[in-house]
């Protein structure tokens, strides 16, 4: 038997990404969680043969899920699913050992085509990523300032950008204020930038918000 597991902190998106599988593997057991420590949770506890989890949730995000479960399941397929857009976590996702990425406006067209591939071992990536990829490869491809930061760090770096707090951020993540002030710092340096305002104008600049 088919067994899948939806990681998604909206009820309603999991209950229709539930419904398109459903139809498609009507004889698939498939299981909710709400957040990132409910999927790693599942995932030590019980077998399946795909996740899909949502990027974007309370407490640890997706890709910190995506990071752990591969070390203890490095075949299990997972395929993120995120409102985000494909240049910003796409590649990250798929470097943390992610067998796909769907973007959830093309989630009721693609979610079964995506589940089907990685099943049989394979990536499911859209053209437009496989074309990123090509180049990150090619010689002489030069990173952005962005992409020498960690995961949490550019998710950090995004929410200050978007004028959040680091105390706001704290909570979001269930982090101390330290712990994020630190990040702050690091993400400072690594981009050499003094405020968050010059980190507001570069992801304008770079389409991150």
């Amino acid at each position: 038997m088919l067994r899948i597991l939806i990681a998604d902190d909206h009820s309603i998106v999991r209950k229709g990404l539930k419904q398109i599988l459903l139809d498609e593997f009507p004889a698939a057991q498939i299981d909710e969680v709400s957040d990132a420590e409910g999927l790693i949770k599942k995932v030590m506890t019980e077998n399946w043969d795909v996740v899909v989890s949502d990027l974007s949730m309370p407490g640890r995000s997706g890709l910190d899920a995506l990071q752990q479960i591969k070390v203890s399941h490095p075949n299990l397929p997972v395929l993120i699913l995120s409102i985000h857009p494909e240049e910003q976590y796409a590649l990250r996702a798929l470097k943390s050992g992610a067998s796909g990425y769907l973007s959830k406006d093309t989630a009721p067209d693609e979610l079964v085509k995506a589940v089907q591939k990685v099943l049989l071992g394979k990536k499911y990536i859209s053209q437009s990523i496989a074309e990123k990829l090509a180049n990150t490869y090619s010689t002489g491809s030069g990173k952005s300032l962005h992409e020498t930061l960690s995961d949490r760090e550019f998710d950090v770096m995004k929410l200050l950008a978007n004028g959040k707090s680091v105390s706001e951020i704290a909570e979001m993540f269930s982090l101390s204020v330290t712990t994020v002030s630190t990040y702050r710092a690091r993400v400072m340096a690594k981009m050499d930038m003094k405020s968050n305002s010059d980190l507001t104008r570069y992801a304008i600049e770079n389409n991150l918000i």
